[in-house]
């Protein structure tokens, strides 16, 4: 089935925000950040990932200070159109602390482990 998307469609929170979770070309969760319904037009127009970030209260789009970038490959929306999967060819570390993915931290019999450590 094929219809024209229309952004007003899914569920934002009460902040006008819905959950993006990025996510690479061979599987791997990268991280999750937030997207109104600009950053998203923005995303789906121009091919790079652009998120709104809530503590800058500005858009953030991803490796603009960085060069982290995100290009998208694939937007994704799931069945209850309350969270988006971004399918993305990222260059360099995903997350802020220099880290290929934000999920790098496990709970493995009650103790946290470090599964990935930053990239030099």
């Amino acid at each position: 089935m094929e219809a024209t998307f229309d952004p007003a469609s899914l569920t934002y929170n009460d902040a006008g925000l819905i959950p993006a979770i990025a996510q690479d070309e061979a599987g791997e969760v990268l991280m999750m950040a937030w997207m109104n319904a600009q950053s998203l037009a923005e995303t789906l127009e121009t091919g790079r990932v652009t998120y709104w970030s809530r503590s800058r209260q500005s858009f953030w789009r991803k490796g603009e200070s960085s060069g982290h970038v995100q290009t998208l490959i694939d937007f994704r929306v799931d069945c209850d159109r309350d969270t988006i999967l971004l399918i993305v060819r990222q260059e360099g570390p995903a997350c802020h602390t220099n880290r290929r993915s934000c999920f790098y931290t496990a709970i493995r019999d009650g103790a946290e482990v470090e599964l990935m450590t930053p990239i030099a």
